[in-house]
């Protein structure tokens, strides 16, 4: 879901070696190249899981409250660990854009999604969160700044192969659910191309600014919505909520921060694609679900595609 934009000021950071200045570019570069696949990586294997997590955690918490202490716990562990370290307070302004962007990617973005998977089934959930690129690389464009061709080429093939996939599902879903989904996605697309052109908190500030500002969104939705905390979770949903807490938040939305300033919106957004053949793999590892000859070619197909976005992104950044 991205392309090249101009760089706002503040670069979230994974690494000390990426907050150099514009002065050093070729280390600057180097450590661009290591810790762009290795977020990707992060992005694919553990988004791709998070499936499982949500859907195993509101075995006893509803969707809002669960995404919003999920994100309230991370974004507090976050951002009284960079006080502790000297890390500057966001201004007026970035805490304004954290904030907006934090309720589109989270309070919509993870918000909805929660909400749909407690009546949409996961191939649903797949092609509709598959269309996130797509809203994306419409975004940007209303910016001016198109896909190549090779990414438009990799963006279709990996929708494809997510449509393929979902055809070896019997699963029905709501219509309430599906649109969800829909809008989930759309408002994660344009909060991640609008945020490319902000003044954002600096570094790792602003994965923690966002998580506060979406977080504070999804509890005020959930107690509004008449949501209530569980008297007696159960054990595997507690233990799924702190996964999606340590996991699912500190480490992949920081890495997908990361991606998002470094790489270009095809190349970041293509978890859309790698996350539903990942949720596959972990529901027949841990479920028991068996996998047809959909499966696989989906699979297959998204993987190609994948392929295609990285080999553009990496001809774009030589």
């Amino acid at each position: 879901m991205q392309l090249s934009y101009a760089l706002p000021k503040a670069n979230p950071p994974m690494t000390d070696s990426a907050t150099h200045t514009i002065a050093t570019p070729p280390r600057d570069q180097s450590s661009t190249r290591t810790w762009v696949p290795l977020s990707m990586l992060a992005l694919y294997i553990i988004w791709g899981s998070t499936y499982l997590g949500i859907r195993v955690a509101l075995q006893s918490y509803p969707p809002f409250l669960l995404a919003g202490i999920r994100f309230a716990i991370a974004g507090l562990l976050m951002f009284g660990y960079l006080r502790w370290r000297g890390a500057a307070m966001p201004t007026a302004r970035q805490w304004r854009n954290a904030a907006f962007t934090g309720v589109l990617l989270l309070g919509f973005g993870n918000g909805l999604v929660c909400f749909a998977e407690e009546s949409v089934s996961s191939g649903i959930s797949a092609v509709a969160v598959a269309s996130l690129p797509l809203f994306a690389a419409l975004f940007t464009g209303m910016y001016g700044e198109w896909p190549t061709c090779r990414e438009t080429f990799g963006l279709l093939i990996g929708f494809i192969g997510v449509v393929i996939l979902n055809f070896g599902s019997s699963l029905t879903a709501s219509h309430i659910g599906a649109v969800a989904l829909l809008i989930a996605a759309m408002a994660w697309a344009f909060g991640s191309v609008w945020s490319r052109r902000q003044d954002m908190p600096t570094g790792m500030m602003n994965t923690a600014a966002q998580m506060l500002c979406g977080s504070a969104a999804l509890l005020i939705a959930g107690f509004a919505s008449g949501e209530k905390l569980p008297a007696h979770p159960t054990w595997h949903a507690t233990m799924a909520a702190a996964y999606l807490v340590i996991f699912g938040s500190l480490i992949a939305f920081s890495a997908y921060l990361y991606v998002l300033k470094h790489a270009r919106p095809a190349l970041a957004t293509s978890y859309a694609y790698v996350n539903p053949p990942i949720a596959v793999l972990f529901g027949v590892t841990l479920l028991g679900e068996k996998v047809g000859p959909y499966d696989l070619a989906g699979m297959a197909i998204i993987l190609l595609g994948v392929v295609s976005i990285s080999l553009a992104h990496q001809r774009r950044t030589r």
